[in-house]
């Protein structure tokens, strides 16, 4: 991957993986994708685009890489989707023993099954907010369980799934899918009440995964798979922000942004969306990650995390 050796052409003070509280994995993997290839670039454009990118958030008033962001290596392996899921599984693993607030930027949304999979086996009781245009739950597709179409069906039967946006899905996937649990777009846009309908039904500890073709692909069309009647910036950001005010996020993924040379806006939107996740982390988490004498009762991670599978530390 071309990109510069720090998140958003940061300075080194704030790049350096023993004091950044985030770690940024890029994942460029494109191996499942059936229609518009090309996640596997989506990494590098949006590294290359949040280095043009102005790096106060004006809304919190904050300017999160202060914080400090660990660009890490990219994580290649693509010799099958199970090898590609099981090295992001241990890398991911990796820095959430760190104590490291664990980003990922794919790729496909394949990427997500490992990383849903670590933070499942961390931290107690978990929430994956699953926001996208499309359901991904089936149980195997095209001869793998590892497949983007199967992204969150370990989710379903493992973790509190929360499914937003969604408006494409097979019959098959509805054996699979909480409808409870499950906000469909056609209802979202006559509800003013969705958002508040979402974060009660969470739990404390919240992993986001975020499919970039949740988003309107007028606002958003650089993705492998667009669907009309999506959502849009404002909405998308209000939400967000009110999950990171009133619950744990505990890491998030964003995928599938498949780079078009002849719109850099796409881009920029993935670049931005990130940022103001980070903001947004750590307008609402000031002390989340102090060092102090107080480290137990403010690090999120000390206080819900709980590794269900200790005696297989590898780490």
């Amino acid at each position: 991957m071309s990109t510069t050796n720090n998140y958003a052409g940061i300075p080194d003070q704030f790049a350096q993986l023993e004091t950044a509280k985030v770690v940024l994995i890029p994942v460029p993997y494109d191996g499942t994708s059936t229609w518009g290839k090309g996640a596997d670039k989506g990494p590098e454009a949006f590294l290359n685009a949040s280095e043009n990118m102005e790096l106060y958030d004006i809304e919190t008033g904050t300017e999160p890489y202060q914080q400090g962001v660990y660009l890490a290596d990219a994580i290649t392996e693509n010799s099958s989707p199970e090898a590609m899921v099981d090295e992001v599984h241990k890398i991911t693993k990796k820095y959430i023993k760190r104590n490291k607030f664990v980003t990922l930027f794919g790729g496909e949304h394949s990427i997500s099954i490992g990383t849903i999979r670590a933070f499942n086996e961390c931290f107690s009781n978990l929430t994956v907010l699953h926001i996208d245009a499309h359901a991904d739950l089936r149980e195997s597709y095209d001869g793998t369980t590892c497949n983007h179409a199967c992204a969150v069906h370990e989710a379903s039967q493992q973790t509190n799934l929360l499914q937003v946006g969604i408006r494409s899905m097979d019959a098959i996937e509805k054996t699979f899918m909480d409808e409870e649990k499950t906000f469909f777009a056609h209802d979202m846009v006559n509800d003013e009440y969705w958002m508040d309908k979402v974060v009660n039904q969470m739990t404390e500890n919240v992993f986001i995964t975020l499919d970039l073709d949740a988003f309107d692909p007028s606002i958003m069309p650089s993705t492998g798979t667009p669907e009309p009647g999506g959502l849009f910036w404002y909405e998308t950001l209000e939400f967000l922000k009110q999950v990171f005010t009133e619950k744990n996020v505990v890491g998030f993924d964003i995928v599938e942004l498949c780079p078009n040379k002849a719109d850099k806006s796409s881009d920029f939107l993935a670049a931005k969306l990130y940022y103001k996740m980070l903001s947004y982390k750590f307008a609402t988490n000031d002390d989340s990650y102090d060092n102090g004498d107080d480290a137990d009762k403010a690090n999120p991670f000390n206080k819900l995390s709980k590794f269900k599978d200790a005696d297989n530390d590898d780490f």
